[in-house]
This record gives C-alpha cells, structure tokens and sequence, in this order.
C-alpha cells in the first residue's frame, strides 16, 4: 500500500470524508500517473490543521492508496521523480487485531482478574476475552447508565458518592471529559484502539482526525459497548465491586483477592491479576504500601483549570478563518521554560467545554475540563500545570505525592467556602497578588458555582511562583491567553499518578509474579490511548507467562 502525505486543502473543498476524499484522488492521480481503474482503494489517513500563517489557515492530508493488484507498487514508485516522491511512501497494509485464543495454556490456571474498568482494565480485559481467557472485570464504580445518575445527583444535592463520580466508574475518568485520543506515543496498537472505539460507536473520524476525540455525550455508550464485547467473548464483569485486600503466595505472587460487592465480602481465588486501578485509587495504594509491594514517588503535575472565550481562542490561533464550520472550536497547547527551572504548560484542553467537579473524597474540591462531542460552550478551559518532583516531597513515603494532592484539595474546599464551591480568581488579580471579588465577562463554567477569593494558599508556593511567572509568557505566545479576565479554578490536581508501581520489563510487578500493574494509576500512561495501549500490552505479557509456565 501506498502512503501520500502533505496533501493541501483549502477549508471549502474537505469538510467530510468524502470531500477529502475526492481530494486525496485527484492529488494520488496526478502524482502516479494512472488512470482511474488502477487506484482500487483510498483511505482518509491522516487530516490536520495548518494555522501557521494566519492568512493562509487549510488543512493537510494524507492517504492510503492500494493498487490495482496488476500493478507493482515499487516500480510505480520507480517511475515517479525523486524530488516528487519525497511524500509517498510504501507502507505496510497489515491490519491490526487482537490476540487469537491462546495455545498451551498451563493447566489448573485461574480465572485471571482485571482491577479496574478505566480505559487501561477495558482493552487488558478485551484482550484476554479475545485470547479465550474468559476474564473476570471489576470496577469498584457504577455502570455508565448509573454512573451518570450518581453524577446528576452530586450536582443537584451535593452528595458525593465515594465509589462513583469522575473519578470512578466504566470508563474511568477518561470517561466524563472531552475524551481526547491524541498521544505523543507511537504504537501499532493505537489503530486497533480507534477502530475498536469506532466499532462501538465513537464518530469515525477519530481514524484519521491529527487531534481526535469523542466527547463525554457519546463516550458512556462507547465504554458499555466494549463492556459487551468483553462479556460476549466470555469474560465476566462486576459493577459496584471493590477490590479490599490481595494475599500473597510465599513466591510474592499473588493467590487471592478479597472484594467487597452489596455488602459482602467474598474471596476470589486467582493467580493472575492485572491491576488498572487508575490514578485516584488511594485506599488501593495504601494497600499495596501495607502489603509489600515495591513503590516509588514519580513526578507528577498540579495547578488550576482556565478559562477564555472560545471566540477568542479561535481568533488567537486562527485569525480570520476563525468561526469557519471546518474548524470547530480551536483547541492549543502550550509550554512556558522559566528562570526558575519549572515549566507552565498546558493539559487536557478543552475546546468549547466546561470545568466539572471531580472529587472522590468528601471534603476535597478537584477541578477537571469536559466537553461534549460538538464543543459548542461559550469557553475554552485547560488545566494549567506545573511539575510536583519526588525532591519536592518530605520525608521518604511513597504516598507523599498523596497526602499533598488531599491536603490541597481540602484547603480548595476550605477557601471555597464549603458545600463543593470552588475557589476562583481572575488572571489580573492573580497577577496583581490582590484576591477577586467578582468575576468578568468571562463566566465560570463550574456548575457548583465559585467563590471569589485569592488561590495562593491552595497549592505549594513553587506552583503558584511559576503560574504567576508563567501565565504572562504563555500570552506572548497565544495573543491574549494571560487576559486579566480569564478565570483561574482550583484545584486540578488529577492530572497524574504520584505514585509507580514498580514492574519489571515483562510488566509483572517486582517482586509479585503474575501481577501486572497497569495504566495511569500504576504510572505506565498518561491519557486514553496510552493507558489503553498499556492494557493491551499487560494483557500481552499475561498471556504469554500463561503459555509459558509449565
């Protein structure tokens, strides 16, 4: 198969597949010179924005060619001009797929257990169900149906439901966000994560979108279809069932789980466990302190959600094609390197969303963005961060990173005035170092409402020092970013695990053969795709030990 990239289109001519389609064509016909019986197939693979030059915004793509089976793609290639062919290349047209039943199998193995249905327990899960492994799933939260019900209740009463919020549930917190799937990674995994979300009804442009995602409207529907996909090859999964202790064998390995489900308490006899946890799974890091296993401190990020008008964004970084319905709402990333050796830098942006409350703790306020398929809110909002390093932490507990994640959260309560109000501030003032009173015409988008007030007692003094330093040189950057009435939300302090799980390079945990941590929680990804990729790859090396034990 053939690849042909930095194919140029104006916004007019490739606003759907097929009319990006239609210009891929006509490029790949003027290019190969051949007619049109000897291109048997093309597929969109690829479609970016370039919004370098403000007067010239278009998009770039790229496709994937297969010849009439007569033609010989090397010596089209042959025929074509060095300096024509530098974009065309020839690519493999393997399609990726999961595991076939595994083979040699040990005999007395147990039913292994996924902890977990994040997006890292979902696909380790998929993968073993597809390997005819018949895998057993459980999630300590809700399904997606009364997982979003528990949600709508906490923001109507305030009633926060430990076991099931954003944070926890089918899906994970990848879940009730925007549900980006871009990744700085590459894996041939990636392709077979998309088309499995597209088969369970994600919007089929994630295949080829340079910046994809599904919204938090359709992703519920998504995470239950692949729930049903697990079941229907075999594998078993549990709501509302929350792991509470893991023995160990005298090898370390673990023997059984004990988990907790209406009530009861039941042991769960297995060998084999992939732990998905996800990264705000406390109690279960706590146990893992309690029970021996190998932790480390890792950095990780904290700091606040902020929020624009999207009309600015969109103007900011698309000039005056901003508004065009090609586009959509303009998404950024940003950086800032600081003379105090810390970056500012942007994550998890959220175009045309919202800031959502995502504790899991009673008396903790945690911000997150969100933003539905269309991204049609009135504000763009982004987590602002900055680096917490091991070095930055007291003492030598694993779980330091922890009890500073809580301990903020608690004081964002505290400044909020209770009841889940989160603390708020406008950029001018935050700048200025006098607190905020009242808002702009920049609204909060935080459905539990703020309280005005200063945020230099919500997090640790080098992340506000480096917000304060960073917020001006992210505006020279982005014209208009450090806006004196864009709005600053704390406290975002999710972003990331602070804590590793400590594996080996066949993913078992050290020390604990036959248990695999996985994903964000254990500290092996860092958003969707790279935690789903991470499950696949756990799941992977699973099913390898159990073809290789004798």
């Amino acid at each position: 198969m053939l690849e042909l990239s930095q194919i140029r289109a104006n916004l007019d001519e490739a606003t759907t597949e097929a009319s990006c389609l239609a210009v891929c064509r006509a490029a790949a016909k003027r290019l190969l010179g051949l007619p049109e019986a000897d291109i048997a197939r093309i597929e969109l693979h690829r479609k970016s924005v370039d919004a370098r030059k403000k007067h010239d915004v278009h998009f770039v793509l790229s496709a994937r060619i297969g010849l009439d089976k007569h033609l010989n793609e090397q010596d089209v290639l042959s025929r074509i001009p060095a300096e024509q062919r530098k974009n065309l290349r020839i690519v493999d047209d393997d399609a990726p797929a999961f595991p076939a039943s595994a083979a040699h199998v040990r005999a007395g193995a147990t039913q292994p257990v996924v902890v977990g249905a994040g997006c890292a327990g979902l696909f380790a899960a998929l993968t073993l169900a597809h390997a005819g492994l018949k895998p057993l799933l459980i999630e300590r939260g809700d399904d997606a149906a009364r997982r979003t019900e528990t949600i709508e209740r906490f923001m109507r009463t305030r009633t926060l439901d430990p076991e099931s919020n954003i944070q926890f549930g089918l899906g994970g917190a990848g879940t009730f966000s925007d549900g980006k799937l871009n990744t700085g990674t590459k894996n041939p995994a990636h392709r077979l994560i998309l088309q499995t979300m597209v088969e369970a009804g994600a919007p089929r442009e994630i295949l080829w979108d340079a910046k994809p995602h599904v919204g938090s409207d359709i992703l519920p529907a998504v995470v239950t279809h692949i729930v049903d996909e697990i079941r229907a090859h075999g594998g078993e999964v549990r709501f509302r069932c929350r792991m509470i202790d893991i023995e160990r064998a005298a090898d370390g390995s673990p023997r059984a789980l004990s988990v907790e489900q209406g009530g009861k308490t039941e042991r769960i006899a297995t060998s084999q466990v992939i732990l998905a946890c996800g990264h705000s799974a406390r109690d279960v890091f706590e146990l893992l302190r309690r029970r021996g296993f190998a932790l480390e401190r890792k950095t990780f990020a904290m700091g606040v959600r902020i929020e624009h008008l999207q009309a600015d964004i969109d103007r900011a970084q698309y000039g005056r094609a901003a508004g065009h319905p090609a586009l959509g709402a303009a998404p950024y990333k940003l950086v800032a390197h600081l003379p105090n050796n810390r970056n500012l830098f942007t994550f998890c942006m959220c175009p045309g969303g919202e800031v959502v409350a995502a504790a899991s703790e009673a008396g903790g306020v945690v911000v997150n963005g969100a933003s539905l398929y269309a991204r049609a809110g009135r504000n763009a909002n982004a987590a602002l961060l900055v680096n917490v390093n091991p070095a930055d932490l007291p003492g030598t507990d694993p779980l330091a990173g922890i009890e500073l994640q809580r301990a903020c959260e608690r004081r964002a309560f505290e400044l909020g005035g209770g009841d889940y109000h989160a603390p708020a501030q406008l950029v001018g003032d935050f700048i200025a170092r006098r607190a905020s009173t009242t808002g702009g015409r920049i609204k909060p988008t935080y459905a539990l409402g703020v309280t005005w007030t200063s945020l230099d007692e919500t997090l640790p003094a080098h992340i506000i020092d480096t917000l304060r330093a960073g917020i001006p040189a992210l505006g020279r950057r982005l014209r208009g970013y450090d806006n004196p009435e864009a709005v600053l939300t704390g406290v975002e302090t999710r972003s990331s695990s602070p804590v590793t799980v400590v594996r080996d390079r066949a993913c078992a945990a050290i020390g604990a053969p036959g248990l695999y941590p996985c994903g964000e929680g254990a500290g092996y990804a860092g958003g969707i795709m790279s935690a789903a990729t991470d499950g696949i790859r756990c799941a992977e090396a699973l099913i390898s030990d159990l073809q290789t034990i004798s």
